[in-house]
């Protein structure tokens, strides 16, 4: 069995696991679509990657789009200032995210355009 999405107007309404012959009985555009697919690059079991190849660029969720010339899915934008990644299909800041520390962690701010330290004790 694989997944598939279906697409309407470059926007995932749902997504299923099915055989492809099931799928073929089905209305609208499905697109396979890749579990072990993140990042354009393929995964194992264990989160690394093993060297398989990767399908559409990232595993579809519902809300994402399917771009057709680059035969791959991406997420929605989540900010204005976030630029698409074209080989890894993912959402990057204009400015890279700090690590967290045990302190706390980073959280995006549009309105400056930065990141934000949290601290932990700040969510009591």
């Amino acid at each position: 069995m694989s997944h598939f999405a279906k697409v309407e107007d470059g926007i995932v309404v749902n997504v299923i696991v099915a055989e492809q012959d099931f799928v073929n009985s089905l209305e609208g555009a499905w697109i396979q679509t890749s579990y072990n697919t993140h990042g354009n690059v393929h995964l194992g079991q264990d989160g690394e990657p093993d060297g398989g190849i990767a399908l559409r660029k990232n595993f579809a969720g519902l809300g994402f789009i399917y771009d057709s010339t680059a035969d791959g899915f991406h997420s929605p934008k989540p900010f204005p200032s976030w630029s698409l990644n074209s080989t890894t299909f993912e959402w990057e800041p204009p400015v890279e995210k700090p690590d967290n520390t045990v302190e706390g962690f980073y959280e995006w701010d549009e309105e400056i355009t930065n990141w934000v330290f949290i601290e932990t004790g700040d969510l009591n």
